[in-house]
């Protein structure tokens, strides 16, 4: 019996997924195919259509193949995903970090250019992908990340590590970690050594406040696409009946912790947008400036602005 080439791998790959409801069925072949292959690109399946695979290399790919038709995610099974150009390591620790999720880095580095070495704050850090993504990209910037979750605290410590911003390696890092319930994790102490501040000269407030918070309503359990409902954590997608029961509570704990003219940068549901606009009155010592889209042109974010 003649091997099977690539090309011929590919398409039956292609239609199988079909069945099993893959979303972008020959996209994730690819993906699967060029990573069991151990090819750089996808670009060289198509450099190499005409290849006959020997039954070793089918033996490989039949195991990711499954794992795919389970819908098991694609990042699992590769094992990492971009995220604004950096690598960040995906596994069920912590909720994928979504592309439009990094319309909040831009946010940040916006309304953060006329601030000399921010003190950030992300809450709900997850894989770590947008604290470090910060760290990278705004100059000068302390970004002090924060997880309920040891899992995923554990995650985006690999991931900083990976991406040279382990800060076990020094206490000047510019990325630090804390576990903790919200803000309950931005202590005295975790403060001072994300801000270099090792002597308690000063009482640094937060110059920016990010959070990509679970907000998917509760009844939404059992109805989300099988790669989020049976792959992602639960402690990360579901936050309460109308799903902004942690977003309020994050809000209501910002009193006091904020720099004069802090924004506060929070992703949400599209639907929830309009409820927080006009919920907003309930937090007097912020400003609420805006809902903002994401690349997609798709409702996605809130932003206040600390008075």
């Amino acid at each position: 019996m003649p091997q099977m080439t690539v090309l011929e791998i590919l398409n039956r790959t292609k239609v199988f997924f079909e069945k099993k409801g893959v979303p972008d069925p020959l996209l994730d072949a690819q993906y699967i195919i060029s990573h069991g292959l151990k090819m750089k690109s996808r670009m060289d399946l198509y450099l190499n259509f005409e290849k006959p695979l020997t039954p070793a290399e089918l033996d490989i790919l039949r195991p990711l193949v499954a794992r795919r038709a389970n819908r098991e995610p694609l990042q699992h099974i590769i094992g990492d995903t971009s995220f604004r150009g950096f690598t960040i390591k995906c596994d069920p620790r912590a909720l994928i970090p979504r592309p439009e999720t990094e319309s909040l880095v831009d946010m940040a580095k916006n309304a953060l250019k006329d601030v000399k070495n921010p003190f950030i704050v992300e809450i709900g850090t997850g894989t770590g992908a947008i604290a470090i993504s910060c760290a990278k990209e705004i100059a000068g910037a302390k970004v002090l990340a924060t997880d309920i979750s040891e899992e995923a605290l554990a995650l985006a410590q690999e991931n900083a590590a990976a991406n040279n911003l382990d800060d076990a390696s020094a206490s000047s890092a510019t990325l630090q970690f804390a576990q903790g319930d919200l803000l309950d994790a931005v202590t005295v102490d975790t403060i001072r050594k994300a801000t270099d501040d090792i002597f308690g000269e000063t009482s640094t407030k937060i110059d920016c406040l990010i959070a990509n918070l679970p907000y998917i309503p509760d009844g939404e359990k059992g109805k989300l696409q099988p790669e989020v409902d049976r792959f992602d954590p639960a402690l990360a997608l579901y936050g309460g009946p109308d799903g902004l029961t942690l977003v309020r509570k994050l809000l209501q704990e910002t009193e006091g912790k904020l720099s004069s003219g802090a924004p506060v940068l929070l992703e949400i549901g599209s639907e929830q947008a309009e409820v927080l606009k006009n919920e907003a009155a309930n937090y007097p010592w912020l400003e609420f400036t805006g809902i903002h889209k994401d690349y997609c042109d798709n409702i996605r974010f809130v932003s206040y602005r600390a008075r």
